[in-house]
């Protein structure tokens, strides 16, 4: 495969984390999630664990703005009293999908990496849904609560992800024009979720 990045935006419970590591061993390139965290961390010099606050969740201080902080490419310099605001927290995670982006081919899940690399031609951009019923039966399987409190659960997650999600880009995260392919992962199966990626993969190669 060519330098092609995937970037996997996913529903909780839908296995689109597990899809991603999976497609990542099968193509033999690098996946990347929370470690993005660390590197963010280590390039700004700011605590890791500020960026685990806010990670694909924006706080009441994000929500109670009317103008969403679409993001640019831009970062917040040292001297600033915003520099470890959650807007540049968001920035130099972006300049960390950017350049392992650059780097090679690589998995990257969430944290609105499609945005991140909307025009950059070699990236595929993933969404992994399913039903309800589907998410919450996976949800039970690794978390101990009842049915009602999964899908509560699962509501809740995926509306912070959702609001992190148009508070940066300005657009709506489920949102089909977002992505080159929209899989429900209940009817593939996650290995035929993989096959489909890599199948469009090979389409995109053609034709470039």
């Amino acid at each position: 495969m060519s330098n092609i990045v995937i970037t996997i935006a996913r529903q909780y419970g839908s296995g689109g984390r597990t899809i991603g590591q999976m497609l990542a061993k099968e193509l033999g390139v690098e996946f990347y999630d929370r470690d993005i965290l660390k590197l963010a961390s280590e390039d700004s010099g700011i605590n890791e664990r500020l960026f685990g606050q806010v990670d694909e969740k924006p706080n009441k201080s994000l929500l109670s703005r009317v103008i969403n902080k679409v993001y640019h490419g831009e970062l917040i310099s040292p001297d600033s009293k915003d520099f470890s605001s959650e807007d540049n927290l968001f920035n130099y995670q972006a300049k960390v999908i950017q350049e392992l982006a650059a780097e090679g081919p690589c998995v990257i899940i969430g944290r609105c990496a499609d945005y991140i690399l909307k025009d950059q031609i070699n990236v595929v951009r993933v969404f992994v849904h399913a039903p309800k019923d589907y998410l919450i039966a996976r949800t039970l399987e690794h978390q101990s609560m009842n049915e009602k409190e999964a899908e509560k659960f699962i509501e809740k997650t995926d509306k912070e992800r959702a609001d992190y999600y148009k508070y940066h880009t300005g657009r709506n995260w489920e949102d089909a024009r977002n992505y080159d392919l929209c899989l429900d992962s209940s009817r593939l199966g996650f290995e035929g979720c993989v096959k489909a990626i890599i199948a469009y993969m090979k389409v995109l190669e053609e034709e470039v």
